[in-house]
Order: structure tokens, then sequence, then C-alpha cells
């Protein structure tokens, strides 16, 4: 029996996937589990004219990643901090500061998408991160701490 899957199955295959399965497991588990349709020569159809679909979205969302992307690049980012004795700061830098001067430059990014390498940083110098955009598109930019 086909099905074609509705949602990761784990150890059979994940969405959107035609997989052959015994007929049992196929008829009592995932289909009344809402794991999976039958096979149809419809249901197929259905299916790649959705993926298409979703191909043509998806390559409209990578361009609009690699907009942003080459933008976030461009930009020369320099976050304010009080600093104590020589290059320590009172307090820490982390992606929340990142965001928000990111977005003074006019690119929204949300701040859980935003890494910095090395994690939170406590000195004043130059550092680098890296914001995922998209899942195949990853910008990474450099930016500096300075003191007030």
């Amino acid at each position: 029996m086909e099905v074609i899957l509705k949602q990761d199955v784990e150890n059979l295959g994940f969405k959107d996937d035609i997989v052959a399965v015994k007929n049992g497991y196929g008829r009592n588990f995932l289909i009344p589990q809402g794991h999976a349709v039958l096979a149809t020569g419809f249901a197929k159809k259905v299916l790649a004219e959705n993926l298409k679909q979703r191909a043509f979205k998806e390559a409209k969302a990578v361009e609009e990643a690699t907009k942003v992307a080459e933008a976030i690049k461009a930009l020369e980012i320099k976050i304010t901090a009080k600093v104590g004795e020589g290059t320590k700061l009172f307090g820490s830098v982390s992606n929340i500061d990142i965001a928000a001067a990111i977005s003074k430059s006019g690119v929204e990014i949300d701040k859980k998408f935003i890494k910095v390498t090395g994690g939170i940083i406590k000195r004043t110098g130059k550092y680098n991160a890296a914001a995922r955009l998209h899942r195949t598109v990853v910008a990474e930019f450099t930016f500096d701490i300075i003191a007030e």
C-alpha cells in the first residue's frame, strides 16, 4: 500500500514523501492518526502541484533573504556600552543588543536568529556573528563594541 505522509514519521519518511507500507500499518495507524493519506492518482497529482507551488514560494523567500543578507553585510555596526577598567564592560552584549543595533539601520531581524561567535560578549573590540535568515541563507557579519 502506498501512502503520502502528511507529517514527518520517524523511521519511515518526511512530510510529502510517498512511501510503501504494509496494509495494516497504513490502514490501522497512519491514516486514522492523520499521519498519512492514501496515495491515489488524484492525491499524487495534488501533491505534485503543491510541491511545485511550494518550490516557487521557497525560491522567492530565498531571494528576499539573500537581499537582506547583502544589506546586513554592507552595514557597519557599532554598539556602545559602558566600560569599567580597561576593556571590560559593565554587563554584557548579546544577540538582543545586536538585533536592536541592526534594526536602527532599517533592517529587521528577530533576535533568536542571531548567533554571536563565542556567546555573550564582555569586552570591547571587534566580533563576528551570524544571522540565519532562511534555512539556506546565513549572513555572517562583524560588529564593533566601543566604549561610551
